[in-house]
Order: C-alpha cells, then sequence, then structure tokens
C-alpha cells in the first residue's frame, strides 16, 4: 500500500444513487461497510448486487445448498440494514465458480440499468499478491464483469438488446471505485466504524463468535488511515477511483 499522502473523499451532494456489486455476502461488510454508512447517513440510495448466495461458503456445517442460501441472505439481509441499505439482488451465481461471462454481464448490466447509479463500487479485477485472500477468483471475476457491465453494456442500446425490450433503458455510470486495489482514495469512516462492524457480527455463519475480530478491523482501517496520510486516531477504506463517463 502507498505511503503518500491520498485525497479524503469530501461528499458531494449531486451524489443520489450508488450500487455495490461484490461477489459474496459478507463481503461488502469486511471491505466497504463503513463507506456505504457514510453515504446513507447523507442521504444516498444505496443498492446491493450479491452475485452468488455464499452457498460454498467457508463454514463447517453439513446444511444443504439451500439451507446454506437461505441463511447466507438472511445475514446479508441483516447486516445491508445496519448501514441503511434495503434494496439487495442476489444473481443467485455458483460460489466458488464466478467467471466473467456474457451472461454475467448481462445480469449486472440490468441491474445498473434498474438502480441507475452515478457510482459503482465493486471488487478489484487485479490480483493482489500480498494479500491473497482479497484475490478470491470470484471477486476478480466479479470486479471484471461489473466493470464490462458498465462500459460498454449498461449504456449501449446495442449491447444486449433482449435489455431495451424488457424496458430496461441504457444508463452510465459516472465512476467506479474499486476495493482491493491499489488506493487512489479513502473514505473516513471512523464515525460509522461501529455501524461496519454491527453490519459484519451479522454474518454469524461466518465469523461466529471470531475473538479478536473487532481489533482486527480497527487495526485495517487505522492502517489504511495513516498510509493515506490521516492523522492519528481517524479510521478509513481506501478505493481505486475510475472514471467511466
Amino acid at each position: 500500500m502507498s505511503t503518500k499522502a491520498l485525497p479524503v473523499y469530501a461528499y458531494d451532494k449531486s451524489l443520489k444513487r450508488a450500487l455495490v456489486v461484490v461477489a459474496h455476502p459478507d463481503d461488502v461488510d469486511f471491505g466497504t461497510a463503513g463507506t456505504i454508512a457514510y453515504l446513507t447517513n447523507r442521504g444516498v440510495d444505496v443498492g446491493y448486487c450479491l452475485v452468488t448466495s455464499g452457498d460454498a461458503g467457508g463454514d463447517e456445517s453439513t446444511h444443504s445448498r439451500e439451507e446454506r442460501v437461505a441463511v447466507r441472505e438472511a445475514e446479508q439481509t441483516a447486516a445491508a440494514k445496519e448501514v441503511g441499505v434495503t434494496n439487495l439482488t442476489f444473481l443467485h451465481w455458483p460460489d466458488g465458480r464466478v467467471e466473467t461471462t456474457m451472461a454475467l454481464r448481462r445480469e449486472i448490466a440490468r441491474v445498473i440499468r434498474t438502480h441507475r447509479p452515478q457510482l459503482v463500487i465493486t471488487q478489484s479485477p487485479e490480483r493482489n499478491y500480498e494479500r491473497i485472500f482479497a484475490s478470491h477468483p470470484d471477486h476478480m471475476a466479479t470486479g471484471e464483469a461489473t466493470l464490462r457491465a458498465v462500459y460498454p453494456d449498461a449504456r449501449n442500446p446495442h449491447a444486449f438488446p433482449e435489455l431495451i425490450r424488457e424496458g430496461f433503458e441504457p444508463h452510465t455510470v459516472a465512476e467506479v471505485w474499486l476495493g482491493g486495489a491499489s488506493p487512489t482514495m479513502v473514505v473516513d469512516i471512523t464515525k460509522t466504524f461501529d455501524q461496519k462492524f454491527e453490519a459484519l457480527s451479522k454474518h454469524v455463519s461466518q465469523i461466529g463468535n471470531r475473538k479478536g475480530l473487532k481489533k482486527m478491523l480497527r487495526n485495517w482501517s487505522a492502517a489504511t488511515a495513516k498510509s493515506a496520510g490521516m492523522k492519528e486516531g481517524r479510521l478509513a477504506e481506501g478505493f481505486r477511483v475510475v472514471a467511466t463517463s
């Protein structure tokens, strides 16, 4: 992570709608929930698009796939409420088998045309060799499919003409923020860190009673803030900003 001071996001009142696209339940809460709370606390309408429902999640349960889906979707719905999000779309792609296909691009483009966000937040399509867990293949495939859905698919009336026939008019997204990439900007989440932790705590099937989780999250957020040149005691989440309009 860069040691160069980075700009700290200052809320722009023109931002009204945002969409978060991630691979699994809990991805948004580990990575960006503090930022989501920052935005919704200021009145931004944020929607979530979950590519999978986490049916191959890392717990040791013997539940069926259908049971795991139900549990993880319920957990993500409860987590979203903690940061002011009630609009969730689950695409039900198989967990652990996400690929950047035309079919996935079409479905994400459909969600973009439905929610019509100015900002899309998603995962980095690039592998992070220093933090391999951030580079789950599903994360990278979701990030790449989302970028392709933003440009050119969602805005192009000739891409997936069936969407036009179904009533989903083209929409241009102005900006994408990539989480898990080398950041070019940070969001100060000092005041929303507790909301982030409460959201993550709803994913009981994944974190259980994991000791030291809050301290770990705080340390991560403090390290991000420090590397961006923020004052001691501040907490932050970092993003690579991509202009897409």
